[in-house]
């Protein structure tokens, strides 16, 4: 049997990041798993998040073991295991030698919509730029390129939702795998792999059944408060998307 293909999905919050976990879940020979690295986030931080509690009682605290389990067997093994992560669920002190293990692919978005979508999600919380997780993910792209000396699958995510299916195809082939049409579509709802922040965060996937299309506008305002945090992460957004995946 050949080794199974460990997908390490890479973004910031508000990135469509639940729906293609979605859109690889439907596909028969692949497992998921939603933010493993969660729970040892908020009981590391103390971040003042939505389930808090429940997230650390429900997760695994200690990261090594997380990383560990990663790299181990397969959910009901499968052939592909998509593991969907936070870049900020990275913290300093945690080594990154697993990474370099897994295929990475990182999605991004023009941090103005970030910071629209998610300052919606937690009305009145301070926003930093490590909320969204844009500088973390600049950051790591850059050692998965050191350490694995290949390019990683950049994907924007507002050009995805444009061209979803040119976007799955290209990407499969990037990594040698079959495309499947069930990639497009799921059925609505809820699901057991998601974690159980998902009352809080999930909506909007709950009720979905395919990639939505992109809203007709060209980016969010944003509200003078946020506008240094844009500032920080735009840079970090450009530099990566000059590297995004073109069908």
């Amino acid at each position: 049997m050949s080794a199974p293909l460990r997908i390490a999905a890479w973004s910031g919050p508000r990135n469509i990041s639940t729906a293609m976990m979605r859109a690889w879940e439907n596909r028969p020979d692949c497992a998921v798993v939603d933010e493993p690295f969660y729970a040892h986030y908020l009981a590391e931080t103390g971040a003042d998040h939505p389930a808090r509690d429940e997230v650390i009682a429900a997760g695994e605290r200690d990261w090594r073991r997380v990383a560990a389990a990663l790299l181990g067997p397969v959910p009901g093994d499968r052939a592909i295991w998509y593991q969907k992560h936070m870049t900020h669920h990275l913290l300093p002190q945690m080594d990154r030698a697993f990474v370099g293990s897994l295929v990475n692919v990182f999605l991004i978005r023009d941090p103005r919509d970030v910071v629209h979508s998610y300052a919606r999600s937690r009305p009145g919380a301070r926003i930093t730029p490590e909320d969204l997780g844009v500088p973390q993910e600049a950051a790591l792209y850059e050692y998965v390129v050191r350490a694995t000396g290949a390019q990683p699958v950049v994907i924007d995510t507002a050009e995805f939702l444009a061209a979803p299916e040119a976007h799955l195809r290209a990407w499969c082939a990037a990594l040698g795998i079959a495309f499947s049409e069930r990639m497009l579509s799921w059925p609505p709802g809820p699901r057991a792999s998601d974690g159980v922040w998902a009352p809080h965060w999930y909506d909007s996937v709950w009720k979905s059944t395919a990639f939505e299309p992109p809203q007709a506008h060209e980016h969010h305002d944003v509200a003078p408060v946020h506008q240094a945090v844009v500032d920080a992460c735009l840079p970090h957004y450009e530099a990566l998307r000059a590297q995004r995946l073109r069908p």
